[in-house]
């Protein structure tokens, strides 16, 4: 069992001060977002989208399956049909296409000018192709460039590293839209471009970008955009939510993965004609699509981490498991679910014929994109970054690419492996009130960068476990902090099934929630980890 963590013993006005600390150094108001000419080849790319609408050219746009993706595809068809000017706009299928812009996406495409939101930073032979074909490719991407770059027209992308646009981690989204706001003024519109910020705050928040500075600024702004926003897709969430205000947590628990879900189990385009409903009965009847999808990708998932879970080498320092036509858009899922049981990185691979394609999850300080460039030459295609990475492999490669990264493992320092302590100390029962959640309330949102304080309470007595939900999969808990008090307090743990220990004893880390029903507001206290 995991040791406790030594943490101190917190009032209101001490985990203040904590929270406070977070954001000393930061600034958190929209008006320091660095000016999109600052991204390099931005003017560039621009000036020609500019040249095209004058000029009556073809212009197409090449989305991405993930939220991020979907997101920013909307947010620039939106921009476009308020021009308003015809966009060719493809998402590619993770299935028949694969990931990004590519020859087999292009092959459709019949344009002038292309531009890609949320990938492409890769695209070597789709640079190619255009070039030959006499079109113009512009890249919007936010993720790792490799050594060498696609030979594109202009490609903005703020981790170039000749790029001098200040504010590195944010997302496709972000970049799309930054290009969206030259493109106005290089038309002289008078567009307001804070119209979108919803559409921000969704891709900040799903694409895990830290919760701070500019970042945090727009998620604010976007979030109370979308509790009063009349676009239908927004109308549709708040009805689906019932609460009176918006979490980051509310969008990456519920909406998220729901928008997610269609890339992941059938074609992105569902997600996409959500973002763009004009009505309230096209955004319910895509939402209905999407939930059911979600429901499914639930079901597939639980199915592939049952299977992958026996598969496990469990004396292995990384863990690599493969299995048959495992649907590849839960495969990133799963390996997250084993990076929880096992406290390792994990690596979940799909096979379909002959290849293995699957995702990484990494844990502590464990780089695993360095780990996984370390086998290269093992692999046909790979990429990411240290806690999160994609890769294919020829199947026969997976036995000793298991055994190779493992033997290279070895040399990571163990400390590495200890998943970091984000509890930030122990309240005392009496501090678990509505002045703590007002307090919570305060340093919203919630997220990378900015985590939900987590709590540690040690050795309480357990008074019952009690299973709810349809099929009985949420756990209800009762415990007793103190010996001193006959106060009780009760936490639940969805999606685990949790039984009495022997001792009736239990130490756990959970957050303090604000539960909203009916117009009712209670306290919620949720299980994270035991100890």
């Amino acid at each position: 069992m995991p040791t406790l963590p030594e943490v101190p013993l917190l009032d209101h006005n001490t985990l203040g001060d904590f929270l406070a600390r977070r954001f000393e150094a930061q600034s958190e108001k929209l008006s320091d977002i660095p000016h999109p000419t600052l991204l390099k080849d931005a003017k560039k790319g621009s000036e020609r989208l500019a040249r095209a609408i004058r000029n009556n050219e073809r212009i197409a746009l090449v989305g991405d399956y993930d939220v991020d993706g979907v997101t920013s595809t909307a947010i620039v068809k939106r921009f476009f049909d308020l021009i308003p000017y015809p966009l060719i706009t493809t998402i590619p299928n993770r299935f028949t296409d694969g990931y990004g812009v590519s020859k087999n996406v292009l092959e459709r495409l019949d344009a002038d000018v292309i531009f890609t939101v949320d990938n492409g930073i890769n695209a070597i032979e789709a640079a190619e192709v255009c070039k030959s074909r006499g079109i113009d490719l512009i890249i919007t991407d936010h993720h790792t460039p490799a050594d060498i770059l696609p030979d594109a027209y202009a490609i903005i992308n703020p981790k170039q590293l000749d790029c001098p646009y200040p504010f590195k981690d944010i997302c496709g989204a972000q970049v799309g839209w930054l290009l969206m706001g030259l493109l106005k003024q290089e038309l002289g519109l008078t567009i307001d471009m804070r119209q979108f910020f919803p559409f921000l705050a969704l891709a900040v928040i799903a694409d895990v970008m830290p919760l701070v500075g500019i970042n945090r600024a727009i998620v604010k702004t976007g979030l109370e955009m979308m509790s009063r926003s009349s676009l239908s897709p927004f109308v549709m969430i708040r009805d689906f939510l019932n609460r009176s205000a918006i979490s980051s947590e509310d969008v990456a628990f519920q909406i998220a993965p729901r928008i997610n879900s269609a890339g992941r189990l059938e074609d992105a385009s569902i997600a996409l004609d959500f973002l763009l409903a004009d009505t309230s009965e096209k955004a319910y009847h895509q939402f209905e699509l999407l939930t059911s999808l979600n429901t499914l990708r639930k079901e597939t998932e639980a199915q592939t981490t049952a299977e992958a879970m026996i598969r496990v080498h469990t004396e292995d320092t990384i863990i690599v498991v493969a299995g048959e036509h495992w649907n590849e858009g839960v495969v990133g899922i799963v390996a997250s679910r084993l990076v929880s049981h096992f406290q390792k990185p994990a690596i979940v691979l799909s096979l379909h014929n002959g290849i293995a394609k699957g995702s990484g999850r990494s844990i502590g300080n464990v780089d695993l994109y360095t780990l996984i460039k370390s086998q290269e030459h093992l692999l046909a295609k790979f990429g990411g970054h240290k806690m999160a990475a994609g890769l294919s492999m020829n199947a026969e490669n997976v036995e000793i690419f298991r055994r190779e990264i493992n033997k290279i493992a070895k040399n990571v320092n163990p400390t590495d492996f200890i998943p970091l302590n984000d509890i930030v100390g122990e309240l005392e029962h009496e501090m678990i009130n509505f002045q703590l959640l007002e307090l919570l309330e305060r340093f919203e949102p919630y997220g990378e960068g900015n985590p939900r304080p987590r709590f540690l309470i040690r050795n309480a007595d357990v008074i019952t476990v009690k299973l709810f939900g349809s099929d009985q999969s949420h756990s209800r808990i009762e415990l007793r902090p103190s010996h001193i008090s006959q106060k009780t307090l009760e936490l639940i743990a969805f999606r685990r099934v949790l039984e009495c220990p022997e001792d009736k004893k239990i130490s756990c880390s959970y957050t303090v929630n604000k539960n909203e029903w009916n117009g009712r507001v209670s306290l919620q206290l949720m299980i994270e980890r035991l100890f």
